[in-house]
């Protein structure tokens, strides 16, 4: 069982910068892909970046150039520094973590995130 804790979500101002952490219990990385999700208020949950257990990443188009997913395995954490932020980047933000071959999800609790002036 892999428990997955979020921390670093804000209030922040357009044009500003945060730094999403995902604490992982366990040294999972290697076998796991992870990545962040997030879901806007009557809005379908979207994937936002996905960093596989090979180290590829992936961005969603509207985020890409602005956020990037990076993963310290010493402190098991996946992180998302997110700058640029726009107002249409408030949403809950999910950690997300799937086993690379076996079918196993876990999430995490989400953080929420507002851009607003």
């Amino acid at each position: 069982q892999v428990q997955l804790v979020e921390s670093g979500g804000g209030l922040v101002q357009p044009g500003g910068s945060l730094r999403l952490s995902c604490a992982a219990s366990g040294s999972i990385f290697s076998l796991y892909d992870m990545g962040w999700y997030r879901q806007a208020p009557g809005k379908e949950r979207e994937l936002v970046a996905l960093i596989t257990s090979a180290g590829s990443t992936n961005y969603e188009d509207s985020v890409k150039g602005r956020f990037t997913i990076s993963i310290d395995n010493a402190r098991n954490t996946v992180y998302l520094q997110m700058n640029s932020l726009k107002p249409e980047d408030t949403a809950v933000y999910y950690c997300n973590a799937k086993h690379s071959w076996r079918p196993i999800v876990y999430w995490g609790q989400g953080t929420q995130v507002t851009v607003s002036s």
